[in-house]
């Protein structure tokens, strides 16, 4: 099989015999690779040194120097560089040698094409497997690293920094934010930006299994453990081991898994089923939702004990209307993504094409936008996107903007209403996610008649304490 890559491996042929080196240099150019060709051990560690090799290919007895010592050498110089030892049939227990002191594998001098080419190709699959997968993952830095999501809107801003002083840690994460805001991709940034970046990110959408599966699902099964299951199955906290479990939409898990989860969560230990022995698991556990779980937890929809266990660090992301900042910048975005899907070339978008993507309220989200500015790069019969192929703003949004002091008041309000959701009332954890001393948040929100009451349904003890305290220090605070 010839080397299909784009970019030549190079390959290292060491050989005192400058017949079958001449052959081997012109087997393998033939099949596409660089090679570079020394009849002396010595001559093939100074070439390692200069250049980066793929492959090295060596025969075991050198006139003067010992086969496996230019072996060692090259591999100290190449740290998991692939070694192929050319040997007569002789000195096999010594090529054997040459393997437990890490080369690749042996030939058996004569050896035929086939052979041979296969012998390169297993050799050389590893190292392109572990170059692509280092390619992959520098793609996924590329569109989830912090400093690469598209949003620069204040509100946004403040949520990165929020992620930048918990993405390292192994905390769990739930995250509140509608539908289409792109909690998914948060999941992933917060993964890409963590120490478990390396390993894998698994997503479950706990809206779309039935409630049957959902142990399966999780935990993976034995063979037998039910009547359908004629084989073992890994479960997804297996598949996930050593990196991330992103649970979307965990407000919709049945409550009958709730308690399992919980366990799970708690121990981070799972039992397959049918299993009668359990097993670690090493996961990073972020969920995310739609849904007010404090309200779902008073229904009786949502464990109270699993709700706290998950919302350890609860962050908010902000729907598309309160960071209106962002339209722009996600819209070009969507723009050149969506001209290499339908291969048309779209210069942007007129001013008033974009007045109206951003005075649109988006109840979709980042989403719909997304859908949107697809569309109109399929409808667009022109070299710029126009406001006939957005849809038209609502009477509402197109009415005269509030003033500053009003708007901003607006804003509080709703703000600290979700952040006391967010954290069950708790003014300690609403004041800390929300950057202020506990007493300004409590100030705050008595500006605005709020009380945590409204979204606990009972006091907190602190209110009575803060309600004492006249004169705070900044210690104190």
């Amino acid at each position: 099989m010839e080397q299909e890559n784009t970019e030549r491996e190079n390959i290292l042929v060491v050989d005192d015999d400058e017949g079958l080196l001449h052959l081997l240099k012109m087997r393998l150019s033939a099949m596409g690779f660089s090679v570079t060709s020394c009849t002396t051990g010595q001559e093939a560690v100074g070439e390692a040194k200069k250049t980066m090799f793929n492959l090295a290919i060596t025969d075991l007895r050198l006139r003067g120097e010992d086969g496996l010592d230019v072996t060692e050498e090259l591999m100290r110089s190449h740290p998991g560089l692939p070694v192929i030892i050319l040997t007569a049939h002789g000195s096999i227990p010594n090529a054997v040698e040459a393997m437990q002191r890490g080369a690749f594998g042996y030939l058996t001098k004569p050896f035929d094409d086939k052979e041979f080419k296969a012998t390169i190709e297993k050799a050389l699959s590893q190292q392109r497997m572990s170059r692509e997968i280092d390619r992959l993952k520098s793609l996924v830095k590329e569109l989830y690293g912090l400093e690469n999501v598209v949003a620069r809107s204040p509100a946004m801003q403040r949520l990165f920094q929020q992620i930048g002083q918990v993405a390292d840690s192994d905390a769990t994460i739930l995250l509140f934010g509608e539908t289409g805001t792109g909690k998914e991709v948060m999941a992933r940034v917060i993964h890409t930006n963590s120490r478990r970046s390396k390993g894998p990110f698994v997503a479950l959408n706990c809206a779309a299994i039935p409630e049957t599966l959902f142990e399966s699902e999780l935990f993976g099964h034995v063979k037998g453990a039910f009547t359908s299951a004629h084989g073992a199955k890994r479960g997804l906290f297996q598949m996930a081991n050593g990196g991330t479990l992103f649970l979307d939409e965990i407000g919709e898990m049945p409550l009958s898994m709730q308690v399992k989860l919980l366990r799970a969560v708690q121990e981070r230990e799972i039992r397959e089923v049918g299993s009668e022995t359990s097993m670690k698991v090493d996961v990073r556990i972020i969920a995310a939702t739609n849904r007010d779980l404090s309200e779902a937890v008073k229904n009786g929809t949502f464990r109270n004990d699993l709700y706290y266990r998950i919302s350890v660090v609860p962050l908010f992301i902000p729907p598309l209307r309160d960071r209106r900042d962002d339209v722009p910048l996600l819209a070009q975005h969507f723009l050149k993504l969506s001209m290499k899907r339908s291969n048309k070339e779209i210069k942007g978008f007129t001013p008033a094409a974009l007045h109206r993507l951003m005075m649109n309220p988006w109840p979709g989200n980042v989403r719909e936008l997304e859908n949107v500015v697809e569309k109109a790069v399929v409808m667009s019969q022109q070299d710029t996107l126009t406001p006939d192929l957005f849809p038209t703003v609502s009477v509402v949004t197109e009415s005269p903007l509030k003033p500053l002091t009003e708007a901003k008041e607006e804003f509080e309000r709703t703000y600290l209403k979700s952040v006391l959701q967010l954290t069950g009332g708790n003014i300690s954890r609403a004041a800390q996610f929300a950057g202020r001393y506990r007493a300004d948040f409590y100030k705050m929100l008595r500006k605005y008649g709020l009380h945590p009451s409204t979204t606990k349904g009972k006091l907190d003890p602190e209110v009575d304490e803060l309600e004492n305290e006249e004169h705070l220090t900044e210690a104190e605070r």
